[in-house]
C-alpha cells in the first residue's frame, strides 16, 4: 500500500490556502455532491452545498450565495472540478471577509500549517515565548532552537513542523503523546509535517482543548497546565470557598475560570476589599485587586507603597515585584496589567494560585469535600463523556458531566448533533433556566427522545437527571455513544444497502487486515488477553500504513512495562493517523472489550475512508464495496467515537435503578 499524502490539488498556490483537513472536508462534501448529481457538478449545485457551511452561513443565504455565483459563471449549468470548487469556495469567503468588515479565521478545525489568521498580542506573544523557553530549554530536540527572541516570528516559525505543539501537549499534561511517535527529523517534508499537526490536535482534544478555529498561540499559551489543579479533586482545600452542600454543587460545575475569580473574591472579602472581581480584564487594571490579593496571601513581602501609589503603571510594577518573591515567573509586564490583557491576567492569577493560594486545611471541610468528589471509576467515566461530548463541537461547553447536564440542554444539544432535527426546540428552555419545571421538561424531552431511539430506559424520568442521577447520567450518556456509532458504522455501509457492520465484520476485517499484510497475530475476540501486549494493533496500524511504525520501538510486551510502552505508543500512532481517540493505555493493557472495539473500529474507518486509489481494502468482510472517499466528516466523527468507555453495560445500570438487590 502506498503512503496516505493527503489531498493533493495541481495548483501550489491554491493548495497553499487550506489545511489538509480542510481539503478532506472540502473534498467529501464535493464527492457527495458529486454522486448525488449523477457523477457530475454543476455550478448549480454548489448554492446549498455552501450554505451549510459555518463560515458562510453565518453571513450568506442560499440565493446570495446563488447570485456571487452567478456572477463568475454565465451558465449555472457549467460542469466543475475540485479545483473550480475551491476556488468557488474561496471567492465566496472573499465576499464574506468584504460584507463583514473583519477578517475571520476559517470555521474549520484548524491545523497550525496555515498562515495565522488571530490578530497577534505581542505581549501575550512574548509570554509564550517565556514560557517555552523555561518550560523546553533542557528538551534533547527543541534546545538547538532556543530559547526563542519573542521580537521576531521565531516562535511561528518553529510551531510549523508540528513539534513545538506536541511537546507544549505534554508539559501541559505529561505522558499525553509517546514521544517516540513524533516526526523529528531536522528537515520534515510536508506529510510528516502534517502527521505531527494531526497528532498534536488529536492529543489537544484528549486533554480537554477546543481545537475550533484553534491557531498557533491557542496551543502555546499553556491553559490547560495553568488550571489544572482548579478542581477539588486536585485542590480539596476549595471546599473552603464554600458554606454547603450546594454551594459545592455549584462549585464542581464551573469552569476553572470562574474558579479562580472565586478564589480570589473570597481573598479579597477576607481583607476588606469591597470591589467584585469579575473579570480578568477591566476589573484588574488599576492594579489594586492584586495589590489587596498579594498583601492577604503573602504579608511578609507586602509594601505599604503598593496601594499608596496613585501611578497605575508604578502600582503594576509593584506587584509583580511582590510576586516574583513568590517564584511566580514574570510572563506580563505592568503594561499588559494597564491594558487590562485577559489571557495574561488569567495565566498571572493561576501562576499565583498554584504557589500560594491561601486555603485554610480545615479537617471537617476536607473530608466533606472528600465524600462530595467522585471515586476513581465515576471520575473516568466522567471524563470519557466529557470529552467526547466537547469534541462533538455543541454550543455549550461541558466542565462537568454532572452538573452541566441537569438542566437537560446539553443533552438536547448532543441529541440534535448526533440526529439532527430530532429535538423540538420550541418545547425547550434555555439556560440560564430559574423555574425548576423547565429543566424537569427539558429532560422530559431527552427521556422521550431516548425511547424513541431505543434506548432502554425502564421506570427512568425526566426528573431523575434534574436530580443528578449519576448512575442514569452515565447509562444514559453510554447509550448516546453506542446509538452514535451504529449510525454512523450504518452511514459508512450507504453504499451496502444499509447493512449495518457487526462486531463479527469488525473482527474479521482487522484479522484479515493483518493476515494478508504477512503478519501472524490474530485476535479470537475483543477480549482476547494476548492483546494486551499491544502487538496485534501495531501490526494492525503498519498494515493500514506501512511506515507509520517505527518497530525498533517496539517491545516484546513480556513485562507490564513493556506493555505499557506498547499501549502508549499505539494511542500515539493511531492519533497520528488521524483518529481521534481518548482511550487510555490502561484500556489496552486491561483489554477493556468496549474500547478494543471501538479502537478497531476506529482504525478500520481510517483505512477505508482512505482514496480508493490508496486503500487495498475497499471491500469489507461480506464483499460489499466501500466508498473509499465517503464523507470526511463522517470518518471525523466516528474517530471521535474511540472513547475512554469506562462506562458499564448501560441497559443493566438503568434497569438496576429500582432493583433493592442492586443497590
Amino acid at each position: 500500500m502506498s503512503a496516505f499524502v493527503g489531498v493533493l490539488v495541481s495548483d501550489p498556490w491554491l493548495q497553499s490556502q487550506f489545511t489538509q483537513v480542510e481539503l478532506r472536508t472540502l473534498k467529501s462534501k464535493f464527492i457527495s455532491t458529486r454522486n448525488q448529481s449523477s457523477g457530475h457538478v454543476r455550478v448549480g449545485d454548489l448554492p446549498p452545498v455552501f450554505a451549510k457551511l459555518k463560515a458562510l452561513s453565518e453571513t450568506f443565504k442560499e440565493d446570495e450565495i446563488t447570485t456571487m455565483l452567478g456572477e463568475s459563471y454565465k451558465d449555472m449549468n457549467e460542469e466543475i472540478d475540485f479545483e473550480a470548487f475551491l476556488r468557488a469556495y474561496l471567492n465566496l469567503q472573499g465576499h464574506e471577509k468584504a460584507k463583514s468588515g473583519v477578517s475571520r479565521s476559517s470555521s474549520f478545525l484548524k491545523a497550525t500549517t496555515t498562515t495565522v489568521h488571530h490578530a497577534i498580542n505581542e505581549s501575550e506573544k512574548a509570554s509564550y515565548v517565556a514560557h517555552i523557553n523555561s518550560y523546553l530549554a533542557e528538551d534533547k530536540f527543541l534546545k538547538n532552537f532556543l530559547p526563542m527572541d519573542p521580537v521576531t516570528n521565531a516562535l511561528f516559525d518553529l510551531a510549523k513542523d508540528g513539534v513545538l505543539l506536541c511537546k507544549l501537549i505534554n508539559v501541559a499534561v505529561p505522558g499525553t503523546i509517546d514521544e517516540r511517535a513524533i516526526n523529528t527529523k531536522k528537515v520534515l517534508n510536508p506529510w510528516e509535517r502534517n502527521e505531527n499537526h494531526t497528532l498534536c490536535l488529536n492529543s489537544a482534544k484528549a486533554i480537554g482543548c477546543t481545537v475550533v478555529n484553534i491557531g498557533t498561540q491557542d496551543l502555546v499559551e499553556g491553559r490547560i497546565q495553568l488550571l489544572a489543579d482548579l478542581n477539588l479533586k486536585k485542590t480539596p482545600q476549595l471546599v473552603e470557598l464554600v458554606d454547603d452542600s450546594n454551594d459545592v454543587e455549584e462549585l464542581l460545575g464551573l469552569p476553572p475560570e470562574k474558579v479562580l475569580l472565586k478564589w480570589m473574591n473570597f481573598h479579597l472579602k477576607k481583607v476588606g476589599y469591597e470591589k467584585q472581581v469579575t473579570n480578568f480584564s477591566s476589573d484588574l487594571k488599576d492594579g489594586e485587586a492584586y495589590a489587596h490579593l498579594l498583601n492577604a496571601l503573602a504579608p511578609e513581602h507586602s509594601s505599604p507603597s503598593t496601594l499608596d501609589t496613585k501611578d497605575p503603571t508604578e502600582r503594576a510594577n509593584l506587584v509583580l515585584e511582590q510576586a516574583e518573591k513568590l517564584d511566580c515567573k514574570r510572563y506580563l509586564t505592568p503594561k499588559d496589567i494597564v491594558e487590562g490583557s485577559p489571557n495574561l491576567n488569567l495565566a498571572f492569577v493561576a501562576q499565583i494560585f498554584q504557589h500560594r493560594n491561601g486555603l485554610a486545611v480545615d479537617s471537617k471541610k476536607m473530608s466533606f469535600a472528600e465524600m462530595m468528589t467522585d471515586d476513581a471509576q465515576t471520575s473516568r467515566e466522567e471524563r470519557c463523556f466529557r470529552l467526547w461530548i466537547n469534541s462533538l463541537g455543541i454550543p455549550t461547553y461541558v466542565n462537568n458531566v454532572f452538573e452541566d447536564v441537569r438542566t437537560g440542554w446539553v443533552l438536547l444539544e448532543v441529541l440534535d448533533k448526533v440526529s439532527s432535527g430530532i429535538v423540538n426546540w420550541k418545547l425547550a428552555s434555555k439556560p440560564p433556566i430559574k423555574m425548576p419545571f423547565r429543566k424537569v421538561e427539558n429532560c422530559n424531552q431527552v427521556v422521550k427522545i431516548g425511547k424513541e431511539l431505543n434506548f432502554s430506559l425502564v421506570n427512568v424520568a425526566g426528573n431523575d437527571i434534574v436530580q443528578g442521577n449519576k448512575k442514569l447520567i452515565l447509562a444514559f450518556l453510554w447509550q448516546l455513544m453506542r446509538f452514535t456509532m451504529l449510525q454512523l458504522l450504518k452511514n459508512l455501509r450507504s453504499h451496502s444497502q444499509g447493512k449495518e457492520i457487526t462486531d463479527a465484520d469488525i473482527l474479521c476485517w482487522a484479522n484479515n487486515k493483518v493476515k494478508k499484510a504477512g503478519r501472524t497475530s490474530q485476535m479470537e475476540s475483543f477480549k482476547d488477553k494476548n492483546l494486551s501486549t499491544g502487538i496485534f494493533f501495531l501490526e494492525l496500524l503498519s498494515a493500514v500504513e506501512p511506515r507509520v511504525v517505527n518497530w525498533s520501538l517496539v517491545t516484546k510486551g513480556e513485562t507490564e512495562e513493556d506493555k505499557k510502552l506498547n499501549a502508549t505508543y499505539i494511542i500515539s500512532v493511531a492519533r497520528k493517523l488521524g483518529c481521534s481517540i481518548f482511550l487510555l493505555p490502561e484500556d489496552i493493557i486491561e483489554v477493556n472489550q468496549k474500547m478494543i472495539l471501538i479502537l478497531t473500529a476506529c482504525i478500520m474507518y481510517w483505512s477505508l475512508q482512505k482514496p480508493a486509489e490508496e486503500s487495498e481494502d475497499n471491500e469489507v468482510t461480506d464483499g460489499s464495496p466501500m466508498d473509499g472517499e465517503s464523507e470526511t466528516s463522517l470518518s471525523r466523527e466516528v474517530s471521535d467515537l474511540a472513547i475512554d468507555d469506562a462506562a458499564s453495560d448501560s441497559s443493566s445500570q438503568v434497569e438496576e435503578k429500582n432493583d433493592p438487590d442492586k443497590e
